[in-house]
């Protein structure tokens, strides 16, 4: 079997671990029961020796395989990973949602993506990344009860997201500890009332409202300031055509969404300002994660 999951963008601006989008960057792992288990890497991590001692994947696949059939069954997994490491673009959930999904295929039971979801909270206590993963296009989500519960909204095709991608990592965990405990009252009222405006305009498809819409008091300048590029890359992206351009996730990847016929100028532009940086223009994932026999 070989199972494709999406990269994501999270938070979306005042969406603080609760709002998400896929994108048509995949990362590929083909798997087939054989005598002996063995790994083999292509692209990220390729040259990471830990990564085939110790490989999150593999040991979350084989531990929900386990619980589903009792088996411990050996596999040869050949991994094709494009989705960036610790740069805002979901690596990390895309490897949880597919290693419990392939895991749910290969037991022979059936792939829920409900199931999916809830089962990837246990590993990825916020679901803006795992969720998009999941269900593909953009998911407003809420977690009651140890369950995630989602709302999600196709994009329309001629939406783009231009990605820009910075040489230099940012690790979550280090980037979580820049933010405050304690926020004011406006802060909060203004990232709920932003958020809640940005999910409605994904849902009726007003995107010429994104940008007044993705506006965050919480989290992303704060974030920004371990690179100050990135302040000029926002700037840059809302001069030329930009729709909407928030941090993605974490960071250190910059999301940039735009109409179709504007994308090409829009990542030529950043290319030519930011020669160190990899700009890519990606199209909105609309179906998640999915598996091919």
């Amino acid at each position: 079997m070989r199972i494709f999951t999406p990269a994501t963008s999270a938070n979306l601006g005042p969406g603080f671990d609760s709002l998400g989008l896929a994108l048509k960057l995949y990362n590929e792992v083909s798997i087939t029961e054989q005598k002996i288990s063995s790994i083999n890497i292509i692209g990220e991590g390729s040259d990471k020796i830990a990564l085939k001692k110790n490989n999150t994947f593999v040991n979350i696949f084989n531990e929900t395989i386990a619980l589903l059939n009792g088996k411990n069954l050996n596999y040869k997994f050949n991994f094709v990973n494009n989705i960036p490491f610790s740069r805002g673009l979901g690596s990390s959930s895309s490897v949880i949602v597919g290693a419990i999904a392939a895991a749910y295929h290969m037991a022979g039971f059936k792939v829920d993506r409900s199931v999916i979801l809830d089962r990837a909270l246990k590993y990825e206590n916020h679901p803006d990344n795992i969720s998009p993963a999941v269900w593909g296009g953009f998911t407003a989500n809420i977690v009651s009860n140890s369950s995630v519960y989602t709302q999600k909204c196709d994009i329309d095709p001629n939406l783009k997201a231009v990605v820009v991608i910075p040489d230099e990592p940012m690790n979550t965990k280090q980037s979580r500890g820049k933010l405050p405990l304690n926020y004011t009252m406006s802060e909060c009222v203004s990232n709920l009332s932003h958020a809640a405006y940005l999910s409605s305009c994904f849902i009726k498809k007003d995107y010429d409202n994104l940008r007044v819409a993705s506006i965050d008091m919480m989290h992303e300048e704060r974030r920004m300031s371990a690179l100050p590029e990135l302040f000029r890359v926002r700037e840059i992206a809302y001069a030329n055509g930009a729709l909407m351009s928030t941090l993605s996730g974490s960071g250190s990847s910059f999301l940039n969404l735009t109409y179709q016929d504007r994308a090409k100028n829009l990542a030529e532009i950043l290319e030519k300002e930011f020669p160190k940086f990899k700009v890519k223009i990606l199209d909105i994932d609309n179906d998640g994660f999915s598996i091919k026999s």
